[in-house]
């Protein structure tokens, strides 16, 4: 392990992110709401410790192993997370606890939109800009990010990018060096940002907030300037921009980048996995606007709006809200949760298990089925009209199976700080799939369970941020022998 190497990059990374803190001063001068010095102690703290951990070892330039990327990428959430909650706890808006602090700011950096704030709409307009922004940061992965300017530091940077980018398949590439698949990811991401902050700005809302909402949509995060969410709107217009944003974001960006390149959109309906994730949208709508209509819960076509965009909002992992769906009857609750494990494409913003893996586990089902009738047969799992490796169907079932042992884990951990048995299941689901808006008690907001229970939940929201495995690859004994 080469602890002088991480150490350098941390430093450099911290001293780096700790530029992001200008933006929000910038938005307190111009709203004087009186927040500049907590951004401004801030940014000096975070590049200040970015800057004394580098100086010792600032010629130590060896190239990165792939150990060091693992290390690399956790503690760097860590760090920003204990760095972006800096200005939120020193603020005098909204006057959080540091535990408080430190779960928003990982909240938001995971893009998981599960936040202890409430009355968003009298908080000053920096620290509302600043929850977006750290959401639009979290949401591609700041690691890719800083993967793009890491050649400029004499530092390689695929062993971070493997770590990284979500997914079972990790080893493809967009371009031929990584640096450049960093960049072109940053720039489809800008642009898809800047579509969506126009679009929202053209269909009613403030400069403001059609930024500030562009930054959580794209990002797959749900953050939102008011308690009411995109609800306080009530603009069917603005709900159909967020449905259409949700779901371009929430498909894997090595698709938009092909569509870029090629100036096409046929490869779309040929992916497995974009077709898979049509038909669970689609079959999830039908369900949720019935249900809606046929017990009376809204009209037919307040069914079709607020059941669609709920809909999207949960399974996509965003966590926007127009109404409480936690209050809705019948099976409705739990299966617009349960559309939330599935999650987002590899590849994408979104959280949850990802579409990839579902379609594999079904496939791998069908197979398993076939096999029984047909023992001698070799029937193989394709995707894309490819054979998938049994090495990585393996990984799938890996990953599956560790989630679900996480899952318990975790949720036995929340029962025990006193929470009720569906606080904690849709607590630990929420966070663990980086959802945000769980039920029962977090229906609303997580500021009114413990501080033990926020602590335990910090951790889920950042296994299921990094999957999981890279998170725990860091407690396995084989990982630190030589």
């Amino acid at each position: 392990m080469q602890f002088s190497v991480i150490a350098r990059v941390l430093g450099l990374l911290m001293m780096i992110f700790s530029f992001t803190l200008v933006p929000p001063m910038l938005v307190s001068i111009i709203y004087q709401d009186g927040t500049l010095n907590a951004f401004i102690y801030a940014l000096f703290i975070t590049f200040g410790i970015g800057f004394l951990v580098w100086l010792p070892v600032r010629n130590h330039k060896q190239d990165l192993k792939t150990r060091d990327g693992f290390v690399i990428t956790v503690l760097f959430w860590l760090v920003l997370a204990f760095s972006g909650s800096v200005p939120l706890y020193i603020a005098d808006q909204p006057e959080l606890s540091y535990t408080d602090a430190f779960f928003e700011s990982l909240s938001g950096w995971t893009t998981t939109g599960a936040t202890v704030i409430t009355g968003l709409d009298d908080l000053p307009k920096s620290i509302l800009w600043y929850r977006q922004q750290l959401q639009w940061l979290g949401g591609m992965g700041i690691i890719v990010l800083a993967v793009a300017v890491l050649p400029m530091l004499g530092i390689g940077g695929m062993q971070l990018f493997r770590t990284e980018i979500p997914g079972p398949v990790k080893d493809s590439k967009l371009t031929p060096r990584i640096t450049e698949t960093a960049k072109a990811l940053w720039y489809i991401y800008l642009s898809i940002t800047i579509a969506c902050a126009l679009a929202y700005w053209f269909a009613g809302m403030s400069v403001f907030d059609a930024i500030g909402h562009s930054f959580a949509t794209v990002a797959i995060g749900g953050f939102s300037t008011y308690d009411a969410s995109l609800g306080h709107f009530d603009s069917p217009a603005i709900e159909a921009i967020a449905i259409i944003f949700m779901l371009i974001s929430v498909l894997n960006f090595g698709l938009h980048f092909f569509a870029w390149k090629n100036k096409s959109i046929v490869h779309y309906f040929v992916d497995s996995e974009f077709k898979f994730l049509l038909y669970i949208m689609f079959g999830g709508a039908l369900l949720t606007i019935s249900a809606l209509w046929l017990t009376g819960t809204y009209s037919l076509t307040e069914s079709v709006r607020n059941g669609l965009f709920q809909l999207v909002s949960v399974a996509t992992t965003t966590g926007f809200g127009t109404s409480g769906f936690a209050e809705w009857p019948v099976f409705l609750p739990v299966l617009l949760f349960m559309m939330a494990f599935i999650g987002g494409c590899a590849g994408s913003t979104g959280g949850g298990i990802k579409v990839i893996r579902v379609l594999l586990i079904y496939k791998q089902g069908i197979r398993e089925i076939h096999r029984l009738i047909h023992p001698n047969a070799i029937i193989p799992v394709k995707i894309n009209k490819r054979s998938v490796n049994d090495r990585v169907l393996e990984s799938v079932w890996g990953f599956f199976s560790v989630y679900v042992l996480t899952y318990m884990v975790m949720m036995v951990a929340l029962l025990a700080t006193g929470l009720d048995h569906v606080t904690a299941f849709s607590a630990v689901g929420a966070c663990l799939n980086n959802l945000g808006p769980g039920l029962g008690d977090v229906a609303a907001h997580y500021g009114d369970i413990s501080d033990v229970a926020k602590w335990i939940l910090s951790i889920t929201m950042l296994l299921g941020r990094l999957e999981i495995f890279t998170f725990l690859v860091l407690i396995s004994p084989a990982f630190w022998r030589s």
